[in-house]
């Protein structure tokens, strides 16, 4: 059974950084004896006429590939580029039809909300599944994700087959989590209910529990939740492009994806 049916084609932004370098590992890992996406890996520069240049992301790229048993049963192909990289990204990926981009990040300490990374701007502006990988992120095994949700009623259900998807590729059990940081909210609601039997039907086995937390800082709430738990991975769903409600303007999308230590799957 080809159990990646909803993932056919990965983009990887690299630039021979270390984080670039994770996040292809990541995308080259999605590759089985039983799946082959294709993998897109772009590299937007000015220099991309330079042969020295393409000879080392030629090379790295190589490298790199020899690391997974089975790599050959996929198309990988390079992609130069002269764009600004955000726009180059979200243009392979409408122009390539990819169903996931996956980015490295090395993340930020910083606290000021106006500071914003690629990958965070990425995150933000795509329109589709992006899975940021941070830089120290350590092996490729998911046993646990964590899937955040807020009180509000999930905007679209579709989404979550991609989530569906990386679950089944590593076998992993999805806890959703729900931080509670207003009096008055806790527990289930008619919102709750809806939520409950829609990721049941769309997780089907790999759906674990819904766990309620309370923590006037959501942001630090979801992260001792995956230091308490051992979570290997988180996915929200951003609310900035919601259709079915007042989109938002994204804080919290931003905040984790800067600061995240897990890989973070955003589901737009």
């Amino acid at each position: 059974m080809n159990i990646m049916n909803d993932i056919k084609k990965i983009l990887v932004p690299f630039d021979v950084s270390a984080a670039s370098e994770q996040a292809l590992k990541f995308a080259l890992g999605f590759i089985t004896k039983d799946d082959a996406p294709e993998i897109v890996i772009v590299h937007s520069s000015n220099a991309i006429e330079d042969n020295t240049l393409v000879t080392t992301l030629k090379e790295k790229i190589s490298v790199i590939k020899d690391e997974f048993p089975y790599v050959s049963k996929s198309k990988v192909e390079l992609v130069l580029r002269h764009e600004v990289l955000i726009d180059t990204i979200i243009n392979e990926q409408k122009e390539y039809g990819v169903d996931l981009v996956i980015m490295g990040t090395k993340g930020s300490i910083a606290k000021d909300e106006g500071h914003i990374t690629n990958t965070a701007e990425l995150v933000l502006e795509a329109n589709c599944p992006v899975l940021v990988v941070p830089e120290q992120t350590k092996g490729f095994e998911v046993h646990k994700i964590a899937l955040v949700l807020g009180k509000e009623e999930i905007d679209d259900p579709s989404v979550l087959s991609v989530l569906l998807e990386v679950a089944r590729r590593f076998k992993a059990q999805v806890h959703v989590l729900t931080i509670v940081n207003e009096d008055g909210t806790y527990g289930y609601s008619v919102a709750d209910e809806k939520n409950e039997n829609t990721i049941a039907y769309y997780l089907e086995k790999f759906y674990s529990h819904h766990t309620f937390r309370e923590n006037q800082d959501v942001e630090q709430g979801i992260f001792d939740y995956v230091r308490d738990q051992k979570i290997d991975m988180v996915a929200i769903l951003p609310s900035n492009h919601s259709k079915q409600q007042q989109p938002s303007e994204g804080r919290l999308t931003k905040l984790l994806t800067l600061h995240t230590k897990v890989p973070l799957l955003t589901l737009d």
